[in-house]
């Protein structure tokens, strides 16, 4: 075995670490895989740290235009948008259950989705597939997707013959126990839907995090991790750009312990890293770990882990900002005391509104701040979500379907540091739907709220909208495309250092509404306004701004005073301003 390469030295070592009974010999077949999958790429290496200078538009294939022929024939809509990486919500086999996080065929992209006949192969099926790829590709646009690493559907092939009996290969895939008093310190994420991590089958109880028909995998068993990471590689060769690595804090159990964030999770995401380092360096690992900042900031590791994690924690206190018209919540969050630095070649992934509710679980927000984010956010019963953790709202309910306010939102987060994620129809105001919320609990048995934020795009609708300047959907794309056209020209949102500015009142006294910071990085230097209030402010002339400018980077109109020193912020109102920087 030939350990010249240090990511070959890393996956030996993380082999070790996990299984310490077992000969590194046990994964010589799987190294001379990787080998060979390396020598037969033929794919360019990633541009370094790619991931940071993107803005992400997440959709679900079928509700964004039906499939991927669908998708292939709205791309200038999103280049006309600005995006230039997509997040394909699941898209592998699945029963869809749980909108596809509960993955049948970790190798198959669900029939549905690729506009074919019934009886067609599934060669023909990869093909349209790989198709739209290189089309999305000759776009400049990036693709990654979801991956569920933690479970399965009970309907994979592995959990069937895992059930057949207890001598069964299959059955070490999982984790099986007599009784269901195993890992009582794991907390039940499905709060109000699960009423345990057990389900009985037969004899015995296998475990689940999620929904009672996702199994969690059981990585103490060494093929479930050579598996699971030749399912990464084979869709890498295919030429996906990256993987949300979905519900990664949970794939390690300890009796005794909670089941998240155990050293060995660690060292499985390290080993998954490695393996797709060596065929591709700076393909997107992307952590879906909804923790607190100082726990996600583990899976970086020191830069070996995942490249980039959301940031969870700074979306419900951008909401809470906005509510009390203060800044201090998102100022807060990004402190030191927060938010630790992370190793230079990761990154924070922010989002407004994604696939789920608005998150308020106690694992990051204190019970003060969810019960005041919940009070004022939920104003219909049928937004609550786990019984007061979340509010099952898109963006556009989320800020009363004001234009202003929302596009006040987007440009927060399209401006503090990370790559931002938009989740498809926010960004032109599309509500709640109600209709797909009956039809999936109709065919998934159950009352989850999330589907109100799911449904499906009308594009006959749309178009005739976004032709219509006084719409709501003609005015949040306005503003939201230009915002995103706009900070494509800068590296320094997505690469840059913050830096907060106290910005009073024309009268000289605080404005703790004004929510104001500079992002730099190299010779740019951008100055960005936000007034959180619902009221007009007038704000002294920030130093640095050149006195005959009379636009900002958006085009937006800058309404000084009558003697020229003062800056007029209307309600709900935002600027972007180049200033020079001192010499």
């Amino acid at each position: 075995m030939d350990n010249k390469d240090k990511e070959f030295n890393t996956l030996i070592r993380c082999w070790e670490e996990l299984y310490p009974d077992r000969p590194v010999d046990g994964i010589s077949d799987f190294l001379d895989r990787l080998r060979d999958l390396k020598k037969r790429m033929d794919l360019p290496p990633h541009p370094q740290g790619w991931y940071k200078d993107v803005i992400v538009y997440s959709l679900y294939v079928d509700l964004f235009n039906t499939d991927f022929p669908g998708l292939e024939s709205r791309l200038d809509y999103l280049v006309d948008l600005g995006v230039n990486c997509l997040w394909l919500l699941p898209i592998l086999e699945s029963p869809m259950r749980d909108a596809g996080f509960d993955i049948r065929d970790y190798r198959n992209i669900r029939p549905d989705l690729l506009g074919l006949t019934e009886n067609a192969s599934r060669e023909a099926g990869m093909e349209v597939f790989v198709r739209f790829l290189q089309r999305v590709h000759q776009r400049n646009i990036r693709v990654i997707f979801d991956i569920a690493l933690n479970h399965t559907s009970d309907e994979h092939p592995w959990f069937r013959e895992a059930r057949r009996s207890k001598d069964n290969p299959y059955r070490d895939y999982y984790i099986w126990n007599q009784d269901d008093q195993k890992y009582k310190e794991a907390r039940i994420i499905f709060k109000g839907l699960c009423s345990s991590n057990w389900e009985k089958d037969g004899e015995e109880y296998y475990f689940h995090r999620f929904f009672e028909f996702q199994p969690d995998l059981n990585f103490r068993n060494p093929a479930v991790l050579l598996e699971m990471t030749e399912h990464l590689l084979f869709w890498l060769e295919k030429g996906v750009d990256g993987f949300r690595a979905d519900a990664i804090p949970y794939i390690w159990k300890e009796e005794g312990t909670a089941c998240e964030n155990l050293p060995q999770t660690h060292t499985v995401i390290r080993f998954l890293r490695a393996a797709l380092d060596y065929v591709r360096p700076d393909t997107l690992l992307l952590a879906e770990a909804c923790q607190k900042p100082r726990l996600v900031v583990e899976y970086f590791g020191r830069g070996d882990e995942c490249n980039a994690g959301y940031h969870f924690p700074l979306m419900p206190q951008i909401f809470k900002a906005v509510a009390m018209h203060s800044g201090q919540p998102i100022r807060h969050t990004l402190s030191q005391e927060v938010t630790p630095d992370i190793p230079w070649s990761s990154q924070w992934f922010t989002f407004l509104r994604c696939h789920d509710e608005l998150s308020l679980e106690l694992v990051y927000v204190t019970e003060e701040d969810r019960k005041y984010i919940h009070d004022h956010y939920c104003r219909k019963p049928q937004w609550d979500f786990r019984l007061g953790q979340g509010i099952s709202a898109r963006l556009s309910e989320l800020m009363n379907r004001n234009p202003d306010k929302i596009g006040l939102i987007f440009s927060i987060m399209l401006t503090l540091p990370g790559t931002p994620v938009i989740y498809y129809g926010d960004e032109f105001g599309k509500p709640n739907d109600e209709e797909y919320y009956h039809e999936m609990i109709r065919l998934s048995g159950k009352d989850d709220t999330r589907f109100l934020v799911r449904g499906k795009v009308d594009w006959k609708k749309l178009d005739m909208q976004l032709g219509d300047h006084k719409s709501l959907d003609y005015r949040v794309f306005n503003q939201v495309s230009n915002m995103v056209q706009t900070r494509r020209k800068y590296r320094c949102f997505g690469r840059g250092d913050l830096v907060w500015t106290d910005v009073p009142r024309a009268d000289g006294s605080p404005d703790d509404s004004i929510l104001a910071y500079t992002r730099s990085n190299k010779d740019e230097k951008v100055l960005v306004l936000h007034n959180l209030a619902d009221k007009e402010t007038r704000i002294a002339l920030p130093e640095g701004l050149p006195p005959d400018m009379t636009s900002d980077l958006l085009g937006r109109g800058l309404e000084k005073g009558p003697s020229g020193n003062t800056l007029c912020l209307k309600p709900f109102g935002y600027f972007w301003i180049t200033i020079k920087k001192k010499a």
